[in-house]
């Protein structure tokens, strides 16, 4: 394909699949005057096809999305200087749509579009190549990012490390679930007692007192049956408690100190390794860190999610909470979701308390799946798959 001319459109997905898809050596975007002149915007498109390893040239033509006669004009302008331009009809206004039928109506252009129902691509008109053709298109978490102008940067987790922690993050995980109740009170203890050095060094043997400060002044005894379950899963070793006393221990490694240091790890861990498990996904980042302009400032505005994933071209964003959920938190993901999915994206909440109704239906609003303690058990029950495959819409 040569040339390929894009309605621009306020969702990422709609301006790159087509290009994705078909490889055109040239893409011309009809669009706003403020995006015909926002250079910004159009180097993230050309940073993001490079990204893709796409080779393209981009084009950008002013029209008001607004003014089938003005569109029309400028169709027939880029059709004279690209005659053998494909239209992909999938995004814009219903008057870009419109000036576009009436384009196709006075020359033989070959026109297609995208159903996100069918995942598959239609002739419209003239493009039999393009009748009913499979979108065999894979993102991966990184992309969905830069195709919406953002970037993604390194978070607190290092992925490349995981695969040699795969054994461990069940077993972490059922101490969770047996200590649930006084996990913030066990990762407070550890906190307390494994300080970092006036270098800012940390230490993997631990000696302390058997009863540490915790909030408001309270003081928090050694959990002493975590402490050592935590040894029977091989996360601590030398385990020495004396009651009312002291408690000495030795961490594995420095990556089993970090989680038992932070109260959310062991839920984000046991979600990130379900979705791998499942075989569904082509990629499943946990602690993504996505920056909103990819400008890589200090200042810039970010966001983590929990856990993200990917299959096909359908972004999943999955946020986890090992307290009850907020509104703020629902809402914090929507607004995600929308920004760097659009309307293909899934998005779900993982919960460790017992859902409740009023959250349960605003999440209902926002289009959220919720998965809670039942279904975290369930996981651990193999029963996770049917779950996710409902969220992705993927039949088994």
């Amino acid at each position: 394909m040569e040339t390929l001319i894009e309605l621009y459109d306020e969702r990422p997905l709609e301006n790159v699949l087509g290009v994705d898809m078909f490889h055109p050596k040239r893409v011309v975007y009809i669009c706003t005057g403020s995006i015909a002149s926002d250079l910004n915007l159009q180097n993230k498109l050309r940073l993001y096809f490079k990204h893709r390893g796409l080779h393209v040239e981009l084009i950008f033509y002013r029209a008001g999305m607004y003014d089938a006669e003005e569109m029309l004009r400028v169709f027939r302008k880029v059709l004279s200087l690209y005659p053998d331009s494909v239209l992909d009809i999938t995004g814009g206004t219903d008057a870009v749509l419109f000036a576009a039928g009436l384009l196709s109506a006075e020359a033989a252009i070959p026109v297609i579009t995208y159903s996100r129902k069918e995942n598959k691509f239609y002739n419209i008109r003239n493009a039999a190549f393009g009748d009913g053709l499979p979108c065999d298109v894979n993102y991966t978490v990184e992309d969905c990012f830069l195709m919406a102008g953002g970037s993604m940067r390194p978070g607190r987790v290092d992925n490349s490390i995981l695969s040699g922690y795969m054994d461990d993050i069940e077993p972490f995980f059922r101490v969770y679930l047996k200590h649930r109740r006084q996990w913030t009170k066990i990762v407070t203890f550890i906190q307390r007692l494994s300080p970092a050095d006036s270098e800012g060094h940390f230490s993997l043997s631990i000696s302390g007192g058997y009863t540490v400060k915790g909030e408001r002044a309270a003081r928090i005894s050694a959990p002493e049956a975590a402490l050592r379950d935590l040894e029977a899963i091989g996360f601590l070793s030398e385990l020495k408690i004396t009651p009312e006393e002291s408690v000495s221990f030795r961490f594995r490694d420095a990556q089993i100190r970090t989680w038992l240091r932070d109260v959310g790890s062991v839920l984000e861990l046991f979600i990130y390794k379900a979705c791998l498990d499942t075989g569904l996904f082509q990629d499943v980042i946990t602690s993504a860190v996505v920056d909103w302009d990819g400008s890589g400032r200090q200042n810039a505005v970010t966001n983590e999610l929990d856990v993200m994933c990917t299959r096909g071209i359908t972004p999943v964003f999955i946020s986890c909470k090992t307290c009850d959920v907020k509104t703020e938190a629902l809402n914090e993901l929507a607004i995600l979701r929308d920004r760097f999915g659009g309307k293909i994206a899934r998005a779900a909440i993982v919960t460790a308390e017992k859902g409740g109704a009023a959250m349960r239906n605003r999440a209902s609003e926002l289009g959220i799946d919720v998965f809670d303690l039942d279904d975290l058990n369930n996981m651990l029950n193999k029963h996770f798959d049917k779950r996710l495959r409902n969220l992705i819409r993927v039949a088994d």
